[in-house]
């Protein structure tokens, strides 16, 4: 039985078995793909196989999929590469496609979202419609801090009316829930390897076939000339088999965790009533649940369950260990006082009843305890 814990998928996804050993067939092997001997050969086909894996997890050709260094690079390349200088994107994105558009925008035009984090499409119509100039939207598939899945296709009918470009983060949806970049009309889309149980310091941007971009790096012409340099051949296999092992696993997981993650919520709101679940008027990615009990600090709570082997988060995984107040729950008008107590628990393919259940000893300690008494009362 395993001593500890992870409740944090969100962050990253422990190694799927496919993908490690995937990997570590990988890395016995030599051979540059670009090179024309067998060698170079043996690493093209491991990396089309893998591309192959990937499109057919969304529904693309293989030919769209260019592979990055990861989804940061996959975004911040998207917004660069598409030329645009004019960029809105969505409240709640991710901070490396909000940092990387106050970059690249003169004034990064910001969408707003309703109290469960949907973006309004109706103030979107009216941004697009209120400047010719050609424009990229930037909206994500799911949210990774509270799981609220985002009408990316209706996000990206008002977008091409208006003639700009539509940009879908999708690194928390992939391998979760159905996602077929045909059916969403996207034109770029970026996943992540580590995402779906795959190694880190890999992922994938998606482009719409015939969409003309810049080069994401310059060099040696590598991805048909849009992203140059070595391949990552060992990485790029373990992606690949990531992805079909998502894939596969989907229908059935989603279900498994779903029910995880309900139990979950049915005992937090028995533990104290007061507790407050983000998102719940939205559809949500199964395996998510951000809530907060006002009262009790997010990081009095991410350092006592982490004491006690449990790994949760107070937000996204990407400020350097730092926790800090959401920007996701700000933009969604959570009082900061109760945004300040939010913790996100996110399940996976490890996730058991058995995870559940220490979760909840160790947080109904928390709650119940002098330091949360006030927040475990029926709010008035």
């Amino acid at each position: 039985m395993r001593q500890a814990a992870y409740l944090d998928y969100n962050a990253t996804v422990p190694l799927r078995p496919q993908a490690r050993a995937a990997l570590i067939a990988s890395l016995d092997s030599v051979g540059n793909a670009s090179s024309i001997h067998r060698f170079g050969r043996l690493a093209r086909r491991t990396i089309e196989d893998a591309r192959e894996q990937l499109a057919a997890l969304l529904n693309v050709m293989p030919r769209q999929i260019v592979f990055t260094a990861g989804a940061t690079e996959a975004n911040n390349g998207a917004l660069r590469a598409s030329g645009r200088r004019r960029i809105l994107a969505g409240a709640t994105e991710h901070p490396s496609v909000l940092a990387a558009a106050q970059v690249l925008a003169p004034a990064i035009e910001t969408v707003p979202v309703d109290e469960a984090g949907i973006v309004d499409r109706a103030h979107l119509t009216a941004m697009l419609a209120a400047n010719d100039e050609p424009a990229l939207v930037s909206i994500m598939a799911a949210n990774n801090e509270t799981g609220t899945i985002q009408p990316v296709a209706d996000a990206a009918a008002i977008a091409h009316r208006a003639g700009a470009l539509l940009h879908c983060d999708a690194v928390q949806a992939a391998g979760r829930i159905p996602l077929d970049f045909q059916a969403l009309n996207a034109d770029l889309m970026s996943v992540s390897s580590h995402k779906l149980g795959g190694p880190t310091g890999i992922g994938a941007l998606v482009v719409r076939d015939g969409l003309a971009l810049e080069p994401l790096l310059r060099g040696g012409g590598q991805e048909l000339g849009r992203r140059a340099g070595t391949e990552n051949v060992a990485a790029i296999a373990g992606f690949g088999a990531a992805a079909a092992a998502a894939d596969a696993e989907r229908a059935s997981e989603q279900r498994r965790v779903g029910d995880l993650r309900n139990r979950l919520e049915h005992e937090i709101r028995s533990i104290a009533p007061a507790v407050r679940i983000f998102g719940t008027n939205a559809e949500r990615l199964a395996n998510t649940s951000c809530f907060a009990l006002p009262g009790l600090a997010s990081d009095v709570q991410v350092i006592a369950l982490d004491l006690a082997g449990i790994a949760v988060s107070a937000g996204a995984a990407c400020s350097s260990g730092k926790i800090a107040r959401s920007h996701v729950l700000g933009a969604m008008g959570v009082e900061p006082d109760v945004a300040n107590a939010a913790i996100r628990v996110s399940l996976g393919w490890q996730s058991t009843d058995a995870d559940v259940d220490r979760f909840l000893d160790a947080w109904r300690a928390l709650a119940t305890r002098d330091v949360g008494k006030t927040a475990v009362a029926p709010a008035a």
